[in-house]
């Protein structure tokens, strides 16, 4: 299949009210992504550790899938160093941008790119790849998890990884921040059981916080087991403070060295403004 396949959104999972609002959030900043919005020096943090996790977990070569892969930033990161990715995003802007990033750089052959949701999973063509991975929280839009996990089980070899840096519930900067300002409501949005709608340039992004044992139990019971756990942006703010962190850099940088070292001990791998974790298909 060729690497500009675009299947249609409709043709497996009905496209809900929500998945379009949250695809049209997504196309409406593709341009203006790869910027301050999508990749700010406090995200490419994030990223550097979530890639620094797949090289040491997989060896050049490995086929992986991208799973909401934005404009490509990580997908062409690991293809340039031997991975074989394929790229996939629920938008289709997303997608093209990291197309042309892959055209670009001449990595057609290590980069395929497919406009398909996380909802669509199982119209890949290959059900042979050595792991996945997914930044910065596109599983937390995913309509339907346990299915997503259902899906990625049939695509993944027995012992085929899942690395994930999802957004989670508990970030003690939020609570500080709106909760020193009296903004409870916003203080306590993460709790919500529910999806919510979190504004993105004038649009809707449907979002779902989880907690480490909520996020792991899901793929537990879709054949996967939890190999390793630590917080992100525990002690570091949350990319929305990167004026903050721009004004105070060597505190940023002693934030990240302690954060390093004490991000997966118990307890505190539980909190943080993300936390990345790493599962294992059963084989």
């Amino acid at each position: 299949m060729p690497s500009d396949e675009v299947i249609h959104p409709r043709s497996v999972f009905p496209v809900s009210a929500s998945l379009l609002d949250t695809q049209q959030a997504f196309d409406s900043v593709a341009a203006d992504y790869d910027g301050p919005l999508g990749n700010n020096a406090l995200i490419q943090r994030l990223r550097a550790r979530l890639l620094n996790t797949v090289i040491t977990r997989r060896a050049p070569g490995s086929a992986l899938i991208d799973l909401g892969c934005g404009t490509g930033l990580d997908a062409e990161w690991l293809a340039r160093r031997g991975y074989s990715v394929t790229a996939t995003d629920w938008s289709p802007e997303m997608v093209k941008r990291a197309r042309e990033r892959a055209d670009r750089a001449g990595l057609q052959t290590r980069m395929e790119t497919y406009a398909l949701g996380l909802h669509q999973l199982a119209q890949l063509p290959r059900a042979d790849f050595d792991g996945a991975y997914s930044n910065l929280g596109p599983l937390n839009c995913a309509p339907d998890l346990e299915s997503v996990a259902h899906a990625l089980a049939a695509k993944l070899k027995p012992g085929g990884l899942l690395v994930a840096s999802v957004i989670g519930r508990v970030c003690l900067w939020e609570l500080a921040l709106f909760g020193l300002k009296g903004q409870w409501a916003r203080a306590r949005l993460r709790f919500a059981p529910e999806f919510i709608p979190v504004p993105l340039n004038g649009h809707t992004v449907w979002t779902r916080y989880y907690t480490p044992r909520e996020f792991a139990s899901i793929f537990v019971r879709a054949g996967f087991e939890r190999v390793s756990l630590r917080a992100l942006s525990l002690f570091v703010p949350p990319p929305y403070m990167v004026a903050f962190a721009e004004r105070h850099p060597r505190v940023i940088d002693a934030l990240q060295s302690l954060e390093d070292h004490a991000g997966a001990w118990p307890l505190f791998r539980e909190w943080g403004d993300h936390f990345l974790i790493v599962l294992q298909k059963r084989g």
